[in-house]
């Protein structure tokens, strides 16, 4: 059976490009970075290549790159570094944050005694910013934190960055900014619009897992998350995952050279998805911003109360059909996504995200509106 992949959003198939690009790195150029021999040289290089095609890609300067695991630790690495290393002591963050941010902020408010103020959203998962310029006018003096993601990974909606930007600058706070969804698929320029925290994971746009960077504006330096010796300019100890540097910056690479085309492509086909959708169950709505400021990547599809919707997710697996609940899952059962929760959707109502790239096909959203169509029988699915 030929499998139906939108699920984008949670991890993208790697280019053949991008793995071409990684195996000289393995069959090859097996020197360690940090040695000083010629092996070690020829990786370095291959290394700060790789860097430079990141702080291009952002705006940055290149000592302002720095390489990590991933998503995870560099926003754990923006927020705790921010709180031990940087004087904050309070943190305004929204309850629709990643679950790698929000545990963040748990741990710290726990740890740390830091104070957390949480901004309202309203039912598009759209952050009050007129509560934020406000929070921010009332700090009484604490050296604040602003902890937004660009874009949301469940619903698509997304942040004013530039206003936000504006407004931490007019109050003297600093800002981080989960960018794991943009970066590669809108145009992100740290001069244009300053934070002093910005994620990114190559396995967003195309990349390898296991592999992501941080920029850090130098008016912020902090030390370590991990340390361990001088790698990454004593950023970050440990031995560079130098293979997956390389297919990061491969794939940012081609996603910036081609993202004017790709946005187009997927953008149509979401539209597509959406009116077939519309035409075939008159009762489905969606979820987020999806007609204004949102990721063209996703698309929250909320079906109607139906016998039918427990299974929905699993129904549509075993049709062929891989895409997400939008929330993560735990030993295969599915949990409450506190995104939705947090704007407040019917409970009564499934929600499954479809999450695209440029490798998918209209052909495939027909097989997937094919594949409702039997399981969701017309007078389930109109109620």
């Amino acid at each position: 059976m030929q499998r139906v992949y939108f699920d984008n959003a949670a991890t993208t198939p790697v280019s053949e490009e991008v793995i071409q690009a990684m195996i000289p790195v393995l069959r090859e150029l097996y020197g360690n970075p940090s040695s000083i021999h010629a092996e070690g040289r020829a990786v370095r290089a291959l290394l700060e290549s790789a860097r430079k095609t990141v702080a291009h890609a952002i705006g940055a300067s290149t000592a302002d790159v720095f390489f990590t695991s991933g998503g995870t630790e560099s926003n754990n690495m923006a927020i705790k570094g921010a709180v031990r290393d940087l004087g904050v002591q309070r943190i305004i963050s929204s309850s629709t944050e990643h679950h790698c941010v929000l545990h963040t902020l748990e741990t710290v408010e726990k740890e740390k005694g830091i104070a957390i103020v949480w901004l309202p959203v309203d039912t598009l998962g759209r952050v009050d910013l007129d509560a934020l310029e406000q929070y921010l006018a009332d700090g009484q003096g604490l050296k604040t934190l602003v902890s937004l993601m660009h874009a949301n990974n469940e619903i698509g909606t997304m942040l004013d960055l530039d206003r936000v930007s504006a407004l931490c600058r007019q109050h003297g706070a600093l800002l981080h900014t989960d960018s794991v969804q943009t970066v590669g698929h809108f145009p992100i320029d740290v001069n244009k619009t300053p934070v002093h925290f910005l994620s990114g994971a190559a396995h967003k746009f195309h990349g390898p897992k296991g592999v992501g960077f941080i920029y850090i504006n130098p008016s912020s330096t902090i030390k370590p998350l991990l340390d361990g010796g001088a790698q990454e300019r004593n950023m970050r100890g440990g031995t560079e995952n130098v293979y997956g540097i390389a297919g990061l910056a491969k794939a940012l690479e081609l996603a910036i050279a081609h993202m004017e085309d790709r946005s187009r492509y997927i953008r149509e086909l979401r539209s597509y998805m959406i009116d077939q959708l519309q035409a075939a169950f008159p009762g489905v709505r969606f979820n987020g911003d999806y007609t204004g400021n949102s990721l063209y990547t996703v698309l929250s599809v909320s079906f109607p109360p139906s016998a039918k919707n427990e299974l929905l997710l699993l129904s549509l697996d075993i049709a062929g059909i891989s895409a997400s609940g939008g929330s993560a899952c735990s030993s295969g059962a599915e949990k409450g996504s506190h995104v939705l929760a947090a704007i407040g959707a019917d409970p009564d109502r499934k929600s499954i995200r479809f999450s695209f790239s440029h490798y998918n096909t209209p052909a495939e959203v027909d097989c997937v509106i094919g594949k409702l169509r039997e399981i969701l029988p017309a007078p389930a699915a109109i109620l």
